[in-house]
């Protein structure tokens, strides 16, 4: 049953994760508004109560309402989640930012992993971009969406500066199964997921070439060397990368079968190409759209990021994975 002296919230995006948080926080008690941009799905949404594309077999509480209008949505609500891919978040923030709306004491809450690619900035910068001088926050950590969704423990992060403000994402969301920390290192938390979607593909990627277990702990191993390298320089804290928005995240995508950053690297080891693969599913690959973008920021710091050059080369220069791995190991021999 809903409680009326609770937060209000709305979740913009309908795809996997956005339904999932959409559950939880409805099952949590609160007043939960779903939005998306495609009025014909979101009908199908409120009809079948299922998300059969990005969640087949999980019920959607009757709780919670579809709302396709966007001012409609966020009015009256004081937590907007932004469950919307880095590729189209600045279109839904400049809509709100020449919307009507007032966003006096709301909080805006970023569940994208993911970095602009023109810009090379991260959602939180896209929110002060646009709309100013607002409370933000970071939702991120190990969470696959389907094994949330089925109530299995999962625990995530909350970030804000405002450590109030990452105290009331904590309370909405924090449950039996669903246990979450709070940070006040926006940076590091924001920066942990897409920079984990491109190790996550490496890992993917040896998994198709057939390598085994050591190979994939290797790829780990390195893989948080790189994100703490480059996290570091923009700012974060080394610890948060030992934390479940770092070495957490990191760990479940390059293991779980339900990856899509994973199965996409899997995919290419085994020969396919990127374009094929994007154009072959309705789900936005994160990793595959980051990659680009985490190496030319690479290339800002002057910094090296070995496995995200070759996974740069192998998706947007046609290298061969498999030489790929191989110049990965006959690199100089150094110190770890």
């Amino acid at each position: 049953m809903k409680n009326s002296k609770l937060e209000k919230i709305v979740i913009l995006g309908d795809g996997a994760w956005g339904t999932t948080l959409a559950g939880v926080a409805s099952k949590n008690g609160y007043d939960v508004v779903l939005w998306s941009n495609f009025p014909e799905y979101l009908e199908e949404l409120n009809k079948k109560r299922e998300n059969r594309i990005y969640m087949p077999g999980i019920k959607i509480p009757k709780e919670i309402v579809f709302e396709n209008d966007l001012e409609k949505a966020i009015s009256g609500r004081d937590i907007i989640i932004f469950a919307i891919p880095s590729k189209f978040f600045r279109e839904v923030v400049v809509k709100i930012k020449k919307s009507k709306i007032s966003l006096k004491g709301k909080v805006f809450v970023n569940v994208a992993k993911g970095i602009e690619q023109k810009t090379l900035k991260r959602m939180t910068e896209i929110f002060k971009d646009e709309l100013g001088n607002i409370k933000v926050a970071v939702l991120s950590g190990p969470t696959i969406a389907i094994e949330v969704a089925k109530e299995l423990p999962a625990l995530i992060v909350a970030a804000s500066r405002d450590k109030k403000v990452a105290q009331r994402i904590q309370d909405i969301f924090s449950n039996e199964y669903f246990r979450v920390y709070t940070s006040r290192d926006v940076i590091g938390v924001e920066l942990g997921g897409p920079l984990k979607n491109i190790i996550a593909v490496v890992a993917g990627i040896s998994d198709g070439l057939g390598y085994g277990s050591n190979a994939k702990a290797a790829i780990l191993s390195r893989g948080i060397v790189e994100i703490q390298r480059l996290g570091q320089l923009m700012g974060a804290k080394k610890k948060t990368f030992a934390g479940l928005a770092g070495l957490g995240d990191l760990s479940t995508t390059c293991i779980s079968p339900d990856s899509r950053n994973r199965t996409f690297g899997e995919r290419i080891g085994r020969g396919e190409r990127m374009k094929d693969i994007v154009n072959s599913t309705s789900a936005i690959i994160e990793g595959a759209t980051t990659t680009e973008a985490i190496y030319e920021l690479s290339q800002r710091y002057k910094i090296e990021m070995p496995i995200t050059e070759q996974v740069y080369l192998i998706l947007y220069k046609n290298k061969h994975p498999k030489q790929a791995m191989i110049d990965l190991m006959t690199r100089e021999k150094r110190a770890e």
